[in-house]
């Protein structure tokens, strides 16, 4: 079975964008080939991205979904824009149809975002690990990374790393 990994970035507050979704503020901190916070590694060990729509329309305003080619990606959205390419959309029973890709052969599921979506498998306990990288500044307002978690949910530290830019990068796993 195929794992589901939360692989975000955050501020230190808990904001995973700004209130109109926008992510500029993540600019000053990109992934390069010197720094790449293990992104590199982590994109090898998945071949299928599940993201909210409001992640796909912030990423599609940037030109920036072009990145995911190689990818299949699929969008929780209430709305479907209809297919293109890689592009697929799930509208309606979300929590059935992420078990049935968990299921599918293949390499493991990036959850890119946003918040309602994480939250929402969350509650339905199909995250299995969490890759939270924490960027050194302070939004103070906007997307929260666990908008209104309705219940604890215990999760074992595996590893973190500090970087000479101030991020920090931890990952948890299921106990």
């Amino acid at each position: 079975m195929k794992k589901i990994k939360l692989y975000i970035a955050t501020s230190i507050d808990g904001y995973i964008a700004e209130s109109n979704g926008g992510i500029e503020w993540l600019s000053e901190f990109p992934i390069t080939e010197e720094m790449n916070y293990g992104h590199k590694e982590f994109m090898a060990s998945i071949d299928t991205i599940i993201m909210g729509g409001r992640s796909w329309r912030e990423l599609s305003n940037m030109d920036a979904m072009g990145t995911y080619a190689d990818k299949t990606v699929y969008v929780v959205s209430r709305h479907d824009w209809g297919e293109k390419n890689n592009i697929k959309f799930i509208t309606g029973n979300v929590i059935e149809r992420i078990v049935a890709l968990r299921n599918e052969p293949g390499k493991d599921i990036w959850l890119f975002g946003g918040g309602e979506l994480l939250s929402m498998l969350l509650a339905a306990d199909l995250v299995d690990e969490m890759i939270i990288t924490v960027i050194p500044i302070v939004l103070g307002n906007g997307i929260r990374l666990f908008p209104g978690q309705s219940k604890e949910l215990k999760w074992e530290l595996q590893s973190s790393e500090s970087y000479k830019n101030g991020v920090v990068q931890m990952a948890y796993k299921k106990p």
